[in-house]
This record gives C-alpha cells, structure tokens and sequence, in this order.
C-alpha cells in the first residue's frame, strides 16, 4: 500500500526535475556568448548544470568511456607538464580550465545521450540566440554604432563580448551550419533566412582567415552528408541545386559588402594567404619551426605558456600545442580523441534518427575546428567542447536506440526519438 502511496509523487517530480534541467541548460548555453571575463558566467552556469543532470538522474552511458578515458588522460598529461612550471603566472587557472573543459564535454555528451531531442531543442534554440546576439553586438561595434566599436570591435574586427575575433567568429559557425542545412535538406523559412544572413554577416566581419576556412571545411561536409544521407535521388538533387543557389547568393552577399570602402579594404588586407605577421624573424612559421624542436626537446611538455615565456610569442597551432602543453602522452591522448570523434561520429551519422541533421552538422563544425586548429589555438574554446559532447551524446543515443529498436528502412536502420 504504501508503494502504491508514493509511486505517483515519484512519478510528478520527473518531469519537474527535467523541466528545471532544461532551463538550467537554456540559460547555460546563452550564456556562453559572454566571454570577455575570466571565469565567464558560462562556467559558473556549468557546475549549476552538472548539478541539475545529477538531480535529474542522468545516466552515463558505456559509449562515453572513450571520451571519458582520452580526456583524462589529456589532462593527465598537463597536469605532469605543470609541475615544470607550477610557480609561474596563471598556469594552474590554465591547467584548471583543460579540466573543467573536460568535465563540461562530458556533462554535454551524458545530457545528449538521453531525452535527446527535447535537450537538443532546448540547446539549439539558445545557441542561435546567444550567436544571433553576439553577431548584432559584433555588427554595431564594428560600424560604431552608440559608440561601440572600441569595445565590440577594436581594431576593426568584430568580436562581440569575445576577448578575440578569432574565437568569436567559430562560435557562430555551428548555428550557421545548422540553419542552412535546414534550408537545403528540409524546407526554407524568412527567418532562416534572416538569421543565417545576421550570422555569416557577423562572420565576415571578424576579419578571420583561420574561420572564413573553418567555415568553408565545414560547408563541404556538411553537404557531403546530407547529400550521402538522403534518403532518395530527389532529395539529394535538392541537396545539390539548392547548395549551389546558396553558394551564389552567399557570394553576391559578400560582392555586394565589398561594395562598401570600408569592408572592402579589411577584407583585402585579411584575406591575403600570407601575412606580415606570419613571415620573418617571430613569425607565426618560424615559431612553429621552433615548437617542433621544443616537442622533441620536451617529451614531458614544457608546461603552459613556457614556449611564449621562452620564444615571446604562441606557435598558433593547436597540435603542437598540445604536444607543448600536455606533454606527448597528453598529445597522443587529444589526437586519439579528436580522430575518435571523428569516426564514431561518421558511423552514426547515417542512421536515420530525428537528431540526424543535428549530429550532421556537429561532426562538420567539429570537423572544420580540427581543420583550424593548424593555425590557431583551440584547446579553450568552450563550444568545441560543445560540440564533442554533442557528437559523443548523439552517437551514444543513436547506438542505444539500435539496441531498443533495430528496424531497416531501404538498407537503413530507421530510429524513433529517445
């Protein structure tokens, strides 16, 4: 009697608990476009969501060991290489942000594994706000508008409430890909329409080679996808017409913004192959020069911001970054993870699931950030652990529903919403 008493208060603060967990997320994700302090509000939000998952009963799924064992021992790595160096400026904040970086991955990907699609929604929908605000605030600041271009675009680059235009413009590059892969593979609506202009206006506006490539990577496999994930012939000739018709408007959106002296002037100093800074004694080549000798001196690792410490500035290269950083082992660890992401995601990504675009377009943006990391540092952005934990989330929901559910729909397994 008294099961049958309390059963149904258990079953009323489920969804309650889910509700609040939802919330906590929306406002955690929106937060992430504020990213001008150290510690963000993102990261405060982030241990509230960790905090809420528990309270909700998510669940760790057997898929995510992989992730979970490659990050720790990429930290395990740095946390060796700090001991070189334990004393200097800001190295454990450093080493302390790799670890939380991990745990947020981690905390993404057991959120996505289940209730997949509610949690993605809700992830979804706050992310293209937070890109959609960061890009108005990147435009007003570069054209001055109120006053704003000395803090939302110095130098003439927007950068929003970014400390860098080179970490502001990717994190725009996910929504983008989501809302014009939306337009191409499913149906096109003004406010897609609208919302992918505000968002490749704002990247432009960056001024950034390193993510204009980021971009363009990601574009090509993402439509590479959804044309191999097309269900039938006509929907891949409408992957590729209307990828074509996207492509030509994009490039007289961006002949008509060159019209402008202004952009026109940024864009042909930015978007020279090679530039003053990359060339010459402390240039970006020769200091990469420089950190290969550094990986081979230091097997260990030299320990954060050791190399700048020593050579004056960054190599700009997330790889050797790592081996820099993290020691070799740590490198190895990073490699395998991000090669790992790659590959399970790619298995997953043809089974036809309702969070099938979203996975498609993670594994392009995470694909496109792999591909900019040869130029740039990305082992601190906060949304490419975002996106790990979303391909590893969805991959782990999309092998789960298999299990529950494996139906075989013109040599595709079929699956319904977890």
């Amino acid at each position: 009697m008294a099961a049958r008493h309390y059963a149904p208060a258990a079953v009323a603060v489920a969804p309650l608990r889910e509700r609040i967990l939802l919330c906590v997320l929306f406002v955690t994700v929106l937060a992430s476009s504020v990213a001008i302090v150290e510690p963000s509000p993102h990261d405060g939000l982030m241990a509230l969501l960790a905090l809420a998952a528990l309270i909700s009963g998510v669940r760790f799924n057997r898929t995510l060991l992989v992730p979970f064992v490659l990050l720790l021992l990429w930290n395990l790595g740095g946390l060796w290489a700090l001991f070189r160096v334990i004393g200097e400026e800001k190295t454990i904040q450093y080493a302390g942000t790799s670890v939380y970086l991990a745990v947020a991955a981690m905390v993404f990907a057991t959120l996505f594994a289940q209730n997949t699609m509610p949690r993605l929604t809700t992830m979804r929908v706050a992310y293209v706000a937070a890109a959609v605000a960061a890009s108005l605030l990147g435009i007003a600041g570069y054209f001055n508008i109120a006053g704003t271009g000395e803090l939302l675009a110095p130098g003439g680059r927007a950068l929003a409430l970014f400390k860098d235009p080179n970490v502001y413009s990717p994190f725009l590059i996910w929504p983008a890909l989501f809302t014009l892969d939306r337009m191409v593979a499913r149906r096109i609506h003004i406010t897609d329409v609208v919302v992918a202009g505000i968002l490749l206006f704002g990247l432009l506006l960056s001024f950034s080679r390193g993510a204009w490539f980021h971009f363009a990577v990601s574009c090509l496999v993402m439509i590479a996808l959804a044309f191999l994930t097309a269900p039938t012939n006509r929907e891949r000739l409408r992957v590729l017409t209307l990828s074509a018709v996207a492509l030509g408007l994009l490039a007289a959106f961006v002949v008509f913004l060159l019209s402008f002296s202004s952009i026109s002037t940024m864009f042909t100093e930015r978007a020279q192959l090679i530039q003053s800074y990359d060339v010459g004694s402390g240039g970006r080549f020769q200091l990469q020069e420089l950190a290969i000798g550094s990986v081979l001196n230091f097997p260990g690792g030299m320990g954060p911001f050791e190399f700048s410490r020593v050579n004056g500035l960054q190599q700009h290269n997330v790889y050797l970054q790592a081996f820099l950083v993290y020691g070799w082992g740590g490198a190895m660890a990073y490699i395998l993870l991000l090669l790992s992401t790659v590959l399970i995601g790619l298995r997953a990504v043809f089974v036809r699931t309702p969070w099938q675009p979203y996975l498609i377009t993670a594994i392009a943006a995470f694909i496109g950030e792999m591909a900019e990391g040869f130029v740039i540092d990305t082992d601190h952005w906060r949304h490419f652990f975002l996106l790990l934990g979303m391909v590893w989330g969805l991959t782990a929901a999309t092998f789960a529903s298999l299990r529950r559910q494996p139906q075989f729909l013109g040599g595709r397994a079929y699956v319904g919403a977890a």
